[in-house]
């Protein structure tokens, strides 16, 4: 009896948690009760959704090997009776590594919106979460997909008929522009299908990045701060809370030169009341200082913080970022 009332007290110790996004405990459990608040695949089958206006979208299995890998893919409904292709966007969304899903109503939302206004192929990856999968396994999972989804004809006839590989997106939000980050770098050093793809830019919206330095945007919410910085302790365990570590801070001593970023333009979008605002602009100031030769944007949104536009898609300040990312995808 002792034994058993032991593992209950157990089970129900809480070692870490967001309330309501996350909770772990003691015994390793793990609930996190919004990401099972999705959108249902089928969903895309009802001719009066709101979800399926102007844009198709349905689920698939990437990868099995390494971990279950799957993703939504999104096709606008008008460019499915066109012969002309249109760029390809790889959609990584945030969460700090160890919330959320694809299939969560604000990220698939948030990609609906962007993939009707911006007219691309989108593939909005479910790559693995912390703690039950530490990083590395998101990074590994990112680079999965990219790898799946450029192999054309062999992927799937949405991507093979619809989708421009000369004109290839990757973006995210928080962990997922972190995510975008470096899978553009590596990028750069594996090669994809050569000659059948062309990264053409990334979209860093918001990204997590943290460091040892202080920085004056973190005393905006410093329980904030230190609650960023704890995630990152339960995302990456292994490395006892370095937020100096090249995955966190790809400014640090001893990071990969971000000259060796694999894209040809970067577009890295602030929001001014974000604690991590001045970690974006240090990594798009030392972007242009670094020798690397593309093409980079800043863009900061007034009066708002941290993903702000997966929560107010009528505001003023998400549609002229809406605008901001839809002009950069266009070209």
């Amino acid at each position: 009896m002792a034994s058993s009332l032991s593992g209950r007290v157990e089970d129900d110790e809480i070692v870490y948690q967001v309330s309501p996004l996350l909770t772990i405990y003691k015994s390793g459990r793990v609930d996190r009760p919004l990401d099972a608040v999705i959108v249902p695949a089928d969903a895309a089958d009802l001719a009066d959704s709101a979800d399926t206006a102007g844009v198709s979208f349905k689920d698939l299995v990437i990868s099995s090997d390494t971990g279950h890998v799957s993703a939504r893919l999104y096709l606008p409904k008008r460019v499915a009776t066109q012969a002309r292709k249109v760029p390809l966007l790889f959609y990584f969304h945030g969460g700090g590594f160890c919330i959320g899903n694809p299939f969560m109503r604000c990220f698939h939302d948030y990609v609906v919106s962007l993939v009707e206004q911006a007219n691309v192929v989108a593939v909005s990856v479910d790559y693995r979460l912390a703690p039950e999968h530490p990083i590395p396994a998101a990074y590994e999972d990112a680079w999965t997909a990219l790898r799946w989804a450029t192999a054309g004809a062999t992927a799937d006839l949405w991507l093979a008929d619809h989708a421009d590989f000369d004109r290839v997106f990757l973006a995210g939000e928080s962990a997922g522009a972190n995510i975008a980050h470096h899978t553009a770098m590596r990028a750069a050093k594996e090669a994809l299908h050569p000659g059948s793809v062309g990264l053409r830019g990334i979209v860093l919206v918001h990204p997590y990045l943290l460091g040892s330095n202080p920085l004056p945007s973190e005393e905006i919410n410093p329980g904030m701060t230190a609650g960023l910085k704890r995630m990152w302790e339960i995302a990456y365990p292994a490395g006892a809370g370095d937020v100096d570590h090249p995955w966190i801070n790809p400014l640090a001593e001893g990071a990969p030169s971000l000259t060796g970023l694999g894209s040809r333009r970067v577009l890295v979008c602030l929001a001014e009341e974000d604690v991590m605002r001045d970690r974006g602009r240090e990594y798009f100031q030392r972007l242009r200082e670094s020798g690397w030769e593309g093409e980079s944007e800043l863009y900061e949104s007034p009066a708002k913080g941290h993903a702000f536009h997966l929560l107010e898609a009528d505001s003023q300040q998400r549609l002229a970022l809406d605008q901001a990312i839809c002009n950069f995808l266009i070209i």
